[in-house]
């Protein structure tokens, strides 16, 4: 079973950047070589929005929380099952 599980944050004003960086330096090399990992994909969105989505065989492992002055709001999770793949 393929799961997907979904971490998005939105930035506090102008630090966007910094939220981003922190992604790829903190939370990617944490999980590169994780038992089950498939997949990563990190994209960006105005609003200073960031989403990180990553696949797994099985459950997925959880993404932390980046400190809190980087943060204009609460991270949002969810989690997904694979249903349809073309």
């Amino acid at each position: 079973m393929t799961r997907a599980a979904m971490w998005e944050a939105r930035a506090a004003d102008g630090r966007g950047a910094e939220l981003l960086a922190w992604v790829r330096s903190a939370v990617l090399p944490a999980l590169r070589g994780s038992a089950g990992l498939v997949r990563t994909e990190l994209l960006g969105a105005p609003g200073d929005r960031v989403l990180l989505i990553t696949w797994w065989d099985g459950e997925p492992l959880p993404v932390t929380d980046p400190p809190a002055a980087l943060l204009g709001r609460p991270v949002h999770r969810w989690a997904f099952t694979s249903e349809h793949v073309e």
